[in-house]
C-alpha cells in the first residue's frame, strides 16, 4: 500500500476501495461522499471555532471576576 493510499484510506474509507475498483472517475456516489466530506468539515470548523470561543468566554470571566474580587478586597 502507497502512502497516497494509505491516505485516502484514513480520509475516507469508501473512497479509498472505489480507487481499488478503479472506479477514480466522478459518479453519483463519489459526489454524493465528496458533498458530505465538505459540510462534515465546515461543522467540524465552526464546532472549532465556538469551542474557542466558549474558552476565551471563559477567560475573560476569570479575569473580570478576578479584578472585581482584587477591587472589592481594596476596599
Amino acid at each position: 500500500m502507497w502512502a497516497s493510499e494509505l491516505g485516502t484510506y484514513l480520509y475516507c474509507r469508501r473512497a479509498w476501495w472505489y480507487q481499488r475498483q478503479g472506479r477514480e472517475g466522478a459518479s453519483p456516489a463519489l459526489d454524493s461522499g465528496l458533498a458530505w466530506h465538505h459540510r462534515h468539515g465546515r461543522r467540524v470548523l465552526m464546532a472549532d471555532g465556538l469551542r474557542i470561543t466558549g474558552w476565551i468566554f471563559v477567560l475573560l470571566a476569570a479575569a473580570a471576576a478576578a479584578v472585581l474580587l482584587a477591587q472589592g478586597l481594596a476596599s
